[in-house]
């Protein structure tokens, strides 16, 4: 970059060019978002700012933040926070970077708890507490509690619960499995996105994610089903009668979740798709439905 002061237009200029050289996907957007962080203004405000000069200690953060994004540290990371379902989720190595395609799930789940009286849910493996916390934001009747074996995870969550003036409807419960659970707790919707890649695959992950995520919120063991296996085993226990579970999965898993489930004596109301027609949702209910529709 120039060593004089440059203006707006010449430092996303140069940091998309620099971004470019190493294959970071769309680098002039991933240049505007961090320069728009850096300047505290909307994205789109920058087109209407191009000749304003930037100080040096802007430079100096924008050069910083740039040198990293060319290293493939998440842009997440750097700004501290992605959108989930219309929320701003703080974000840190602590916990799994919120996906788009995760957004489906908790959309699935808050309009199948618009239609129960005061719902009750558990998620199964809160990471940041997005899930949740769409959960909370869009099914305003519901309470729900959110289950981590990481406390720093839990922490963040915590944070982002205190964010959106949640606290007062969600527990946060530290524990493996359902360790951490009361046996005589009963949810009406049990909902994770659990760790899902083969242990084998992690390595051959982009650097993004290998480097950046943490191990515990990636690695499903041996064939990235160990934890749909508790889920099968345990999660009926939890469940009212005419209860729901829904997780995502990975490519590829859903016939061998299918029969998981099935074995554990669950009814697969639905495998749904995500963005990209991929098999990526399983909607099951434990011995069947009985009281309300299977809608």
């Amino acid at each position: 970059m120039s060593q004089r002061v440059p203006s707006v237009l010449e430092i996303l200029k140069l940091s998309s060019e620099f971004l470019a050289k190493r294959d970071v996907d769309s680098p002039r957007l991933q240049a505007e978002l961090m320069l728009a962080q850096i300047l505290q203004m909307p994205r789109l405000k920058l087109y209407l700012n191009f000749e304003t000069f930037l100080t040096s200690i802007q430079v100096d953060q924008m050069r910083d933040w740039v040198r990293r994004r060319g290293q493939h540290e998440p842009l997440q990371h750097l700004l501290g926070t992605t959108s989930f379902c219309g929320l701003e989720i703080k974000t840190t190595r602590s916990a799994l970077i919120p996906r788009p395609e995760t957004e489906l799930l908790a959309e699935r789940a808050w309009n199948w708890l618009r239609n129960r009286p005061a719902p009750r849910f558990l998620d199964f493996g809160t990471g940041t507490g997005c899930v949740a916390l769409a959960l909370l934001k869009n099914a305003p009747e519901s309470r729900g509690v959110a289950l981590d074996i990481s406390s720093s995870a839990l922490s963040l969550a915590h944070e982002n619960a205190a964010l959106h003036q949640l606290m007062d409807r969600i527990e946060f419960r530290a524990g493996s499995g359902f360790d951490a659970m009361e046996s005589d707790q009963k949810f009406d919707l049990i909902i994770s996105n659990p760790p899902y890649i083969p242990t084998a695959e992690i390595a051959t992950l982009a650097s993004e994610v290998k480097d950046h995520d943490p191990k515990n919120a990636l690695d499903g063991g041996v064939d990235g089903l160990d934890f749909y296996r508790i889920l099968a085993a345990k999660a009926g226990d939890y469940l009212l009668q005419d209860g729901r579970l829904m997780v995502e999965f990975g490519d590829g898993q859903a016939p061998l979740l299918r029969g998981i489930f099935i074995d554990h004596n669950w009814v697969v109301e639905s495998v749904e798709s995500d963005y990209s027609h991929r098999e990526r949702m399983l909607v099951a209910t434990h011995g069947g439905c009985r009281s309300t529709p299977c809608t």
